[in-house]
């Protein structure tokens, strides 16, 4: 196949996509996803319906022949298959979280072996079906399998900063991208309308937080009255105060807190603390004053590494408007490393 073949693959499983969520699916595969948008939060109930919708809907917006067409443009793909094989760890914290680098490698033309997380492994190898149904001849060249690992050229893994010690010693032979946790942030001036604030609570809630690029701290003005906030993310309550597991991070968190007496801002389905920190559990975001906007542009450069988002109107820089922190586009690489130029350099 050639490299504009196997495009043309991906823009057809937009296409599939689309109709799936569209509920018109006629191919068999398709229809398979179809029930699983329904029954996947059975096994993970952070997995709800609405958060693979917005995942699905996500990954097909991106592929339509101009974004790709456009998107793949500084890159030469191969003609063929390389033979060579790229191990790919997926994370199992959003809905088919490893499809980006299963899209990645099959279009720099290698075969793809997936170690998929336990909290995610019906999703993406069913969209590999609805892939192998477009183009049979794809499917010699998806493996996705948890036996133990025989021989790979590269590595992708991602995890925590715990497991990403254990990947960096134990794939440090082969050419190798590991990923650490990320989160993203939110910097406001104080003067967002209630329109902002609540797209806001979609780049905090949206899959429970889970994501990196979820935001889990703001940096506010000093004296900022968080009564407008929590008024504009009151619409968030029934989602969220009807997933258990949720409120029950939520619940637990708060308890803690509690016993410790820290000061806490609280509506009974989010928790608000202050904290330097960046990473706050589900069911709480952090937040820090700032006197002055050039202090928090200079936290923000030196904690570049552990941010993956940045969502403001006042940091020019890097950042996105309100709302869109979990609508990245084909070039939003995770950690902002290009793994196309790095397959294709293999």
């Amino acid at each position: 196949m050639t490299g504009k073949a196997r495009i043309d693959v991906f823009e057809k499983l937009g296409r599939e996509l689309r109709m799936i969520l569209d509920k018109s699916s006629s191919i068999k595969s398709g229809e398979k996803l179809q029930a699983l948008i329904e029954t996947a939060g059975i096994k993970n109930a952070w997995f709800t319906s609405q958060n693979i919708v917005h995942r699905l809907k996500g990954i097909a917006d991106n592929l339509t022949e101009a974004k790709l067409m456009e998107w793949s443009k500084p890159y030469v793909l191969p003609d063929g298959f390389t033979g060579k094989t790229v191990y790919v760890i997926a994370a199992g914290n959003i809905p088919a979280a490893g499809f980006e680098d299963f899209m990645h490698t099959i279009l720099c033309g290698h075969d793809f072996l997936g170690k998929l997380s336990g909290d995610d492994d019906v999703l993406l190898p069913a969209i590999t079906e609805v892939v192998c149904e477009i183009e049979p001849a794809l499917r010699s060249h998806i493996n996705l399998s948890n036996e133990k690992l025989t021989h790979t050229d590269a590595v992708i893994a991602t995890g925590s900063n715990n497991s990403s010690r254990y990947f960096e010693y134990y794939f440090s032979k082969y050419p190798h991208v590991i990923r650490r946790n990320r989160n993203s942030v939110a910097v406001l001036s104080g003067k967002e309308s209630k329109e902002q604030l609540q797209k806001l609570g979609e780049d905090i809630f949206l899959y429970y937080g889970l994501g990196c690029r979820n935001v889990t701290k703001l940096f506010v003005p000093e004296g900022y009255n968080f009564n407008a906030f929590y008024e504009a993310i009151y619409s968030y309550s029934d989602e969220l105060m009807s997933n258990r597991k949720y409120m029950n991070n939520y619940e637990y968190n708060r308890t803690v807190y509690m016993l410790n007496s820290e000061p806490l801002l609280d509506n009974n389905f989010l928790i608000l603390k202050k904290d330097i920190g960046l990473a706050s559990p589900p069911g709480v975001l952090y937040y820090e004053f700032y006197s002055d906007i050039n202090d928090v542009k200079k936290r923000l450069s030196a904690d570049r590494e552990l941010i993956q988002c940045i969502v403001s109107e006042i940091i020019d820089e890097g950042s996105v408007g309100f709302g869109e922190a979990q609508n990245p586009s084909m070039n939003d690489y995770a950690d902002g490393f290009d793994t196309m130029e790095f397959l294709l350099k293999m």
